[in-house]
C-alpha cells in the first residue's frame, strides 16, 4: 500500500514575528550546541583526513542532501509523490542522518514559509536579513517545537512520531559507523565536517534564493532560481519555480535545469519504490512569467502558443510532433 493518500493537512496559523519577543533571541544552549558541530571539524588537525576520508565526506554530504530535498522537503513538505511505509521510515531516517531534527518538525516549519512566504509569518522570513532566515531562526526557542496540527498527514504513523521525538538517533547510528569502520579521521572529516557543509548547503535555500538570483515567474514573494546552488543541492536551487509550483517532484521545470534528486526519484519509480511523481504541463510551465517575451521565445520552441483572453493567460498546444529546437 503506498502513503500519502490522507487529504492535505490543515495548516495551523503559524506565530508572528516580533523582533521584541523574548523567544526570538538567541537560545545559548541550542547556540552552543549548533557551534559545537561546527568545531568538531576542528579534528582533523590531530586526525589528518586521508583521500578516502574526502571522498567520505563529499558522499555523505550528497547522500544526505538527497535525503532532505526529496525526502523531508518534496515528499513530507510538499506531498510530490507516493512511497510506500517502508520507504517512507527510510527516507525520514536518512534525513534525520543530516541532523536537522525530525523529518515531521522540518516539513511542518516548511509548509508555514510557503503559505506565510516572506510575511511576519514565515519563520524564516527573508525581510528579516541574511543570518535571521539562514540559521538564527534555528537557534531561537520560537521554534523548537513540532507543531503537529500542520503536519497531520503524516503525524498517524507512530514510527514517523517516534523518530521525530527522538530525532538524535539517526546521526548517533550514522556517526559511530563511521567512526567505528574508518576510525577518527573519518568521523571528523566524513562526519562532521560533510554535517556542518550540509547546514549550510540546505540553509542557503531559505537565505540566499531570497535574494540572489533571476526569478522566472510572478510569485508574489522574493525567490530566485540559482543555478549554482541548485549543484550544492541537488536540485533546489530553482527556487523560484518553486513557489510558483511547489507540490511538483521536479524543481528544475526544463531540461537544463539541472535536478539530481528529482532523476533518482525517477529511478525511484521505474524499481517500484515511488509512485505518481507530480511534474507540472506545459499549461503551467508557460503561465505567470515575469519576461512575457522571453515566455513565448521558449514556448514556440516547445510548440506552444500562449493567449491571452478576457486579460487571462492561457495556453495551447500547436498540433506538432517535432521536437523543442533547444533552448537559451
Amino acid at each position: 500500500m503506498f502513503m500519502s493518500e490522507c487529504p492535505t493537512s490543515d495548516v495551523e496559523v503559524a506565530p508572528r514575528l516580533d523582533r521584541n519577543d523574548p523567544n526570538e533571541k538567541v537560545d545559548p544552549v541550542l547556540a552552543g550546541r549548533f557551534l559545537f558541530v561546527h568545531l568538531l571539524p576542528l579534528g582533523m588537525i590531530w586526525f589528518p583526513p586521508s583521500t578516502r576520508d574526502l571522498l567520505l565526506c563529499l558522499g555523505l554530504y550528497y547522500l544526505r542532501m538527497f535525503f532532505i530535498t526529496a525526502g523531508f522537503h518534496r515528499y513530507f513538505g510538499h506531498r510530490a509523490y507516493k512511497l510506500g511505509r517502508v520507504m517512507q521510515f527510510v527516507m525520514a531516517f536518512g534525513g534525520g542522518m543530516a541532523m536537522q531534527k525530525g523529518a515531521l518538525w522540518w516539513a511542518s516549519h516548511h509548509r508555514w514559509h510557503h503559505r506565510f512566504s516572506d510575511t511576519d509569518r514565515d519563520p524564516h522570513n527573508s525581510n528579516r536579513g541574511f543570518w535571521w532566515s539562514h540559521l538564527l531562526w534555528i537557534v531561537c526557542q520560537k521554534y523548537g517545537k513540532t507543531h503537529y496540527e500542520t503536519i497531520k498527514d503524516y503525524a498517524v504513523y507512530p514510527e514517523l512520531v517516534w523518530l521525530n521525538k527522538h530525532h538524535i538517533v539517526p546521526p548517533i547510528v550514522l556517526g559511530t559507523l563511521v567512526g567505528a569502520l574508518g576510525g577518527w579521521s573519518a568521523f571528523f572529516c566524513g562526519f562532521a565536517l560533510s554535517t556542518v557543509l550540509l547546514y549550510h548547503g540546505t540553509f542557503s535555500i531559505n537565505s540566499l534564493t531570497h535574494k540572489w538570483g533571476k526569478a522566472r515567474y510572478k510569485t508574489g514573494e522574493t525567490s530566485k532560481n540559482s543555478f549554482l546552488l541548485s549543484l550544492v543541492t541537488l536540485g533546489e536551487g530553482w527556487h523560484n519555480n518553486h513557489h510558483y509550483f511547489s507540490s511538483t517532484a521536479n524543481q528544475g521545470f526544463f531540461w537544463w535545469e539541472l535536478d539530481i534528486s528529482y532523476y533518482i526519484l525517477r529511478v525511484f519509480s521505474w524499481l517500484g519504490l515511488a509512485k505518481d511523481l507530480r511534474t507540472p504541463k506545459n499549461r503551467a510551465r508557460f503561465k505567470n512569467w515575469v519576461d512575457d517575451e522571453a515566455r513565448d521565445r521558449l514556448a514556440a520552441r516547445y510548440h506552444y502558443v500562449v493567449e491571452t483572453r478576457s486579460g487571462r493567460e492561457t495556453t495551447c498546444e500547436v498540433e506538432s510532433n517535432a521536437a523543442p529546437q533547444g533552448a537559451t
